[in-house]
């Protein structure tokens, strides 16, 4: 339940520049990082995501998911 409220949190302060769906090359962007690595980031599954047509759609929520777990690492 802390977790949930932690990231709810989060959602509220990250990112707000940005829609609550984003592209693959937002996603480069928030990340700071290549087009190439966000891609097999969504390809692979390490952060959720759903294909619509040919793009990938990706909730904002799943990106500061993937975040905030790879930092308790």
């Amino acid at each position: 339940m802390e977790n949930l409220k932690e990231n709810v949190n989060l959602y509220k302060v990250m990112f707000t520049a940005y829609k609550d769906v984003v592209t693959v090359h937002q996603l480069a962007e928030m990340l700071g990082i290549g087009i190439t690595l966000a891609y097999k980031l969504v390809k692979q599954k390490t952060i959720q995501s759903i294909k619509v047509g040919r793009e990938y759609k990706i909730p904002k929520s799943n990106v500061i998911s993937y975040l905030t777990n790879q930092s308790r690492f």
